[in-house]
């Protein structure tokens, strides 16, 4: 509509000249006609751009309250890894803490059995994310405390996380090998994993896997800085 109207108006000032009347007259009707067309193209261009913004806020809307989603899922697993680390570094802290000759009590090393042979890692729901950002619409979250949290989580906090537990993983492999080395059955029923868990080398292994304190410090970071993003993202829509 506004392009007709310019097109119109831009036809009439070339026929303004042509037309018999007064020098004033017709400078006066060039110069209105002028005016027209500016404040034509002006409110196209205002139309535009309130719609493209008004599509932006609709699309941020819905990655925010997508990613709040996400963010909760991302909670209770980190919260739940959290507590498998702390039972990892009590379980390694009882076999390192062992005297020399002192061998763990198998009925401990069974209460802790899931702890010392399992592996936990982070598996973080980035994808929605990573489509945004991707996307180069980052830069339509209005509130940039909310949009640097965002950055800062997804870009060092839980990457922190992950460099730490696969480190950690990485030296819980080291026992695992020397168990599949050193182990073996005693009767159908028993083996001699106590006694390998208490050797020189599982201990060594054991008192470096006691030290959670920096995994356990980077999920927490992780944790909060979620807590704040959700709690960003509730003052900009609600609950």
């Amino acid at each position: 509509m506004a392009e007709q109207e310019v097109i119109k108006h831009t036809k009439k000032i070339f026929s303004v000249w042509g037309e018999k009347k007064s020098f004033w007259h017709k400078l006066r009707e060039f110069v209105l006609e002028i005016l027209i067309i500016v404040f034509a193209i002006t409110l196209s261009i205002y139309l535009h751009d309130r719609s493209v913004k008004k599509h932006q806020d609709h699309e941020t809307k819905e990655f925010l309250l997508g990613l709040k989603e996400d963010l909760k899922t991302d909670i209770a697993e980190m919260d739940s890894d959290r507590v498998s680390y702390l039972k990892s570094g009590l379980a390694f802290a009882y076999i390192a803490n062992r005297k020399i000759n002192e061998l763990p009590d198998p009925d401990t090393l069974e209460k802790y059995r899931n702890w010392i042979l399992n592996t936990t890692g982070l598996i973080p729901n980035s994808g929605r994310f990573e489509g945004f950002k991707s996307s180069g619409k980052i830069g339509t979250i209005d509130n940039k405390e909310l949009q640097n949290n965002i950055m800062d989580l997804y870009q060092e906090d839980i990457p922190n996380v992950i460099v730490s537990t696969n480190s950690y993983t990485q030296k819980k492999q080291r026992l695992f090998d020397y168990l599949a080395t050193n182990r073996k059955r005693i009767t159908d029923s028993t083996d001699n994993f106590a006694t390998v868990m208490g050797s020189d080398h599982a201990h060594n292994i054991s008192k470096n896997l006691s030290y959670v304190g920096e995994i356990i410090q980077r999920y927490d970071t992780c944790i909060s800085k979620m807590k704040a993003i959700i709690k960003g993202i509730e003052e900009e829509y609600g609950k």
